[in-house]
């Protein structure tokens, strides 16, 4: 967005909000109080936002154009200054309201107001402490537990999520799908089951990764490598191009897929303290007398929550130090390949790409210049920038899952922006936002599948599979399908 930000001082009202995109209502002035409610204070001592870190925000409002909901609903509750106003009232007693608790819960966590604060305020910080707050203190209604219950049940489990392949690979091969998309009920009578059904990737064979896999030549150092749950479900050719690019920089890559499972993202992002922190001390468990230099990481919110292990688990005797140590050592992989520095030859790919900064690498680890350093080194590659990167594809997590409608805009918002720069090939480092973006696509009337550059078609990628393709001379042709 380009819209110079408000001036400080109260908000002023947003425009109004179209029927059936705002899942709460919400209270537009800044200043105004919620309405009392039965009950103590919204949180609790453990680990409630600080408030000197609330305290930070000066409301300028430079996190205005930047912020998904913001920019849907015009609210200004919906705004990170609006959480953080929210968040203060729960510090100087309010109760936990269920307007206060849909606004939190409306947040994407993109991380595009950290980027955005001019006065470094911690709003990430701030909102997952709130969430843990939320999800012990606030009883949601039946229906919403259930839902939760179900994708938190599902999800975080790679194993689980391995036994959908192959009912899912018939449902594609079968041609229900598309009877199914030609009939347009699912999102009418089943929205949540919609929105499963149209991100499910197209599915390849997943071969089981090894152990190990041996550097290519001299050993360089000896990397840990994340195969992640949805990844390791649905983009196993993304994790078979990490390790093979790793292997011919010089890298051991040791992958242990029998012991490592979730790494937490999910449940920490949604304010499941415990689950999180049983998830981080299994996968620090599992790599700890492997003898590894670093923890690569190809899942941008996965990295995310690795590298703050050691604050997921600071208060924990057994783990702390452990935690602290581990996450030192997490590079996403565009970091390590570039502090490494290259060795591998790239052979040319005449290819144009639009690169998509996914929220969670470029917000919130400031992984930005990394990947298109790399992308910029493979010959006749030709990199094109998307308009309004900051903006998030509505996938964030499970987000799209719990809030289908106002995904499905923010994903057509970035789909169209995609489409708009006419490349052949789209690039990120997130399996959220390849899925999201996917599926909005053809509702733009665009494909996924091989066209010609400016035809309304785009393909698909992971960084990791670009630079694959690149070190084995694939053709084009093959990265594209």
């Amino acid at each position: 967005m380009t819209a110079d930000p408000p001036p400080p001082g109260p908000a002023v009202p947003g425009p109004a909000t179209p029927a059936g995109s705002r899942p709460v209502s919400a209270p537009r002035d800044i200043l105004g109080l919620l309405p009392p409610a039965a009950g103590g204070p919204a949180f609790d001592a453990h680990r409630p936002p600080p408030a000197e870190l609330v305290a930070d925000c000066v409301h300028c409002g430079f996190c205005l154009p930047t912020c998904p909901t913001y920019v849907l609903w015009g609210e200004e509750m919906d705004s990170p200054r609006g959480r953080i106003h929210l968040m203060r009232q729960g510090l100087e007693g309010e109760p936990l309201t269920e307007s206060m608790v849909g606004h939190f819960d409306a947040c994407l966590g993109c991380m595009a107001c950290v980027t955005a604060c001019p006065s470094g305020v911690r709003y990430d910080t701030l909102i997952e402490n709130t969430r843990q707050q939320v999800e012990r203190r606030h009883d949601r209604p039946a229906r919403e537990r259930a839902l939760r219950a179900a994708i938190f049940a599902l999800f975080p489990y790679p194993k689980r999520l391995r036994m959908l392949r192959g009912p899912l690979r018939a449902y594609q091969a079968s041609g229900l799908r598309r009877l199914v998309a030609r009939t347009g009920l699912l999102p009418r009578l089943a929205p949540t089951l919609a929105t499963l059904e149209s991100l499910a990737p197209r599915l390849t064979r997943a071969p089981k990764p090894p152990e190990r896999v041996p550097a290519y030549g001299p050993r360089r150092a000896v990397v840990g490598m994340l195969t992640g749950c949805v990844q390791s479900a649905f983009f196993p050719g993304v994790n078979a191009a990490t390790a093979r690019v790793l292997a011919a920089e010089g890298c051991e890559v040791v992958i242990n897929p029998g012991r490592q499972g979730c790494c937490g993202a999910l449940s920490v992002h949604n304010g499941r303290e415990a689950e999180a922190q049983a998830f981080a001390r299994n996968l620090i468990d599992a790599f700890a007398d492997t003898g590894i230099d670093y923890f690569v990481v190809n899942a941008a919110g996965c990295g995310s929550s690795l590298k703050d292990y050691g604050e997921l688990l600071r208060d924990d005797p057994r783990y702390a130090s452990r935690a602290a140590a581990f996450a030192a050592r997490v590079r996403d992989l565009s970091e390590i390949l570039v502090e490494l520095g290259p060795v591998a030859r790239r052979h040319p790919l005449p290819v144009s790409v639009a690169y998509h900064d996914a929220c969670h690498l470029g917000h919130a680890q400031g992984v930005r210049t990394q990947p298109r350093e790399l992308l910029r080194a493979i010959p006749e590659l030709e990199l094109r920038e998307i308009a309004d990167p900051e903006l998030c594809c509505g996938s964030a997590g499970v987000w799209n899952v719990l809030n289908p409608e106002p995904a499905a805009r923010l994903g057509e918002r970035k789909a169209r922006d995609v489409l708009g720069t006419g490349a052949q090939l789209l690039v990120t480092a997130n399996p959220g936002c390849l899925m999201q973006i996917a599926a909005a696509i053809p509702r733009l009337g665009g494909s996924t599948e091989p066209r010609p550059a400016g035809s309304g078609g785009i393909a698909l990628a992971h960084t990791a599979q670009v630079l694959d393709a690149s070190i084995r001379r694939l053709s084009v042709d093959r990265l594209l399908s």
